[in-house]
């Protein structure tokens, strides 16, 4: 039996290259370069026909640990809960005040791209502190 070594998330959304690079912004990831022949994904792009221009992008971990992110243009909206959710860990480590004024503080940064703070949970003696968030489209992430 094999293992998988390498997996990618992909992103159901309407406007791939706004999400992605939002997504780049939580993140730290970069854009990759475009395929050979092109100067820019731009360029790219408007080779396309014009049904699959602005269909999909994509950024990847620029340390390559981390998964590369697929966001793929879909024609319906976001209508329930995501089965599935990233956890941004910005608090590995952190107990107590010191962990939710790192998740606070994240939070605000996220909020100033356009993320929306869901609620704050704060430690209860089995959990720490976490807080639900939603992307620019809506897709559900916690800061960890």
């Amino acid at each position: 039996m094999t293992s998988i070594k390498q997996f990618q998330v992909t992103f159901d959304c309407a406007d791939p290259e706004r999400v992605a690079r939002f997504w780049c912004e939580v993140l730290g990831y970069v854009v990759p370069p475009p395929p050979p022949g092109f100067a820019s994904w731009a360029e790219f792009d408007r080779s396309l026909p014009p049904e699959h221009q602005g269909a999909a992008f994509a950024c990847v971990d620029p340390t390559g640990v981390g998964p590369r992110l697929f966001f793929q243009r879909v024609p319906e909206g976001k209508v329930v809960k995501n089965r599935v959710h990233l956890d941004v860990r910005v608090g590995t480590g952190l107990t107590g005040e010191e962990r939710l004024a790192a998740l606070q503080a994240e939070r605000a940064r996220l909020e100033a791209l356009g993320a929306v703070c869901v609620q704050v949970l704060l430690a209860d003696g089995v959990n720490e502190s976490c807080i639900p968030m939603q992307d620019i489209e809506g897709n559900e992430f916690c800061l960890d």
